[in-house]
Order: structure tokens, then C-alpha cells, then sequence
């Protein structure tokens, strides 16, 4: 039985990513792109780098690149602009994998009252109250929620609330996987965010050192929509062209 619930959900999933309707690739809109490579599926390291565009220009390097890690089992093909309709192994809750795709990036959640100096983008003040859900059988499923009655807080609260004051949460900045609906089961809560060690990959976000972070958020601005792309090394080769991206010989390490 257990197997055949899990076949089931897997098919319910993939039918309701692939309703979404999205167009593989980078939107016009996008002049902003983060763009990470995984060496492999399995690599919970690899690199990141920014890049940048006019309308109807070329990817530009913004930065050189920085190291990153990623899942502690490494990727698998998530839901957001590009990677939802592709077959293979795929995201799923709780699996230790970082979403594979191009993603929107979303709100940046900090401890502060203010983003590092320079920056310029939008920003919500993590407080007490504040949580993500990660709880696939919660209609608030991979969405931030704000708890009415703190002196009473749900059974789930101390799991799911984001102020835990650990520095590696100083700041979250949301990628837009499974966001559009969220779909149940699908994978939630994944952020860029401080490393907790060089060798201290994570349960599905993409880390790096505090200084990196703190340079890519100082980098970021709404009006140029900025986007996510995370592919092993591999599937960046044979996509790049049709998701447009920038070239793999843009990369100077990593590859």
C-alpha cells in the first residue's frame, strides 16, 4: 500500500507541476540572474555566480564566482520558470536535495531592521511571531505565515518559526520553488542563506559565506526581476541555449 500512496503522489505531483503552463527559460524581464552549477546530481558543492543584461544584450559577469553549497544529497529537478516539465529525479520534502531549474527570487526575510548598506530590494523584518510552513497537510504549505496569538502558539510553531536567532538565518532570501501554487509534498522553504561551515551542506537551500551573501543581496534590485538558475554541470551544457543562459564558457571555475 505504502508504495502505491507514494506512486500516486508522485504522479499527482507531476500533473499538477506540469498545469502550471510555465515556458522553459529566462523571462525577458529577467537582467538579473544567479546562476549556481552543481559538478553532478550528487554534488552538495559547487559554484555561483551573477550576472547581468540590457534588454537584448548578452549575459555579462557582475561578479566573479563564489562557492556554494547545496543539498546534502545533492539536486533534483524542481518547479518554478524551468525544470518542472523535465523527467528524471525530483525534489521532493524532507529528500536533502537543492530544487534544479530557474527560479524567481522572492522577499529577503532578515533578523535586522535594515539590508546590509547599498542595497535595495524588499525586505520584511523577521519577528517572533513569524514562520514558514513546511507541513504538506497545512493549507499554508511552503507559505510565510504569522501566528495570531503568540502566548499560544500551534503545536508545529517551534519547528516552523524563522527567528531562532542562529546566524545562519540573518538573512533568507526566498527562491520561488514550488511557489506558484505550492504544491504538497513538492518541497518548501528554500532560501539563499549564510553557511553554518565549509563542509556543512544543507536540507535543500543554497548557502554560502556571510560576506558573498551580504555582496549578492547589496547586488539585487527589484525592478530587474531577478532569477535563479541551478543545473549540474551537465544539463547546463545541453540547455543553456534553449534557457537562456549565459554560455558555458563564461564560467572560469567549477566547470
Amino acid at each position: 500500500m505504502f508504495i502505491a500512496t507514494a506512486r500516486y503522489l508522485r504522479f499527482s505531483v507531476l500533473m499538477a507541476l506540469a498545469a502550471t503552463g510555465y515556458a522553459d527559460g529566462v523571462p525577458d524581464d529577467c537582467t538579473q540572474l544567479i546562476v549556481g552549477i552543481a559538478p553532478n546530481w550528487n554534488s552538495m558543492r559547487g559554484h555561483l555566480q551573477l550576472f547581468g543584461r540590457t534588454p537584448g544584450t548578452n549575459w555579462s559577469p557582475a561578479a566573479p564566482a563564489v562557492p556554494v553549497l547545496f543539498g546534502k544529497s545533492g539536486v533534483a529537478w524542481g518547479s518554478g520558470l524551468a525544470g518542472q516539465n523535465e523527467s528524471g529525479l525530483r525534489k521532493t520534502e524532507r529528500d536533502g536535495r537543492a530544487p534544479a531549474g530557474i527560479f524567481r527570487i522572492g522577499k529577503i526575510y532578515t533578523y535586522d531592521a535594515q539590508l546590509p548598506a547599498g542595497s535595495d530590494y524588499p525586505f520584511h523584518q523577521v519577528t517572533t511571531v513569524d514562520a514558514w510552513s513546511d507541513d504538506v497537510s497545512s493549507p499554508d504549505y511552503n507559505r510565510f505565515v504569522t501566528i495570531p496569538d503568540p502566548a499560544n502558539p500551534p503545536p508545529w510553531f517551534a519547528k516552523q518559526k524563522m527567528r531562532h536567532n542562529d546566524f545562519a538565518y540573518r538573512w533568507l532570501v526566498e527562491i520561488r520553488h514550488n511557489s506558484d501554487p505550492p504544491v504538497p509534498g513538492a518541497g518548501s522553504a528554500i532560501f539563499f542563506h549564510i553557511r553554518r561551515g565549509v563542509d556543512r551542506p544543507t536540507a535543500g537551500c543554497t548557502t554560502m559565506a556571510e560576506s558573498d551573501l551580504a555582496k549578492l543581496i547589496t547586488w539585487l534590485r527589484a525592478p530587474q526581476h531577478p532569477c535563479y538558475a541551478l543545473l549540474p554541470a551537465s544539463e547546463y551544457d545541453t540547455k543553456w541555449q534553449n534557457w537562456h543562459l549565459p554560455p558555458p564558457e563564461s564560467w572560469k571555475v567549477g566547470r
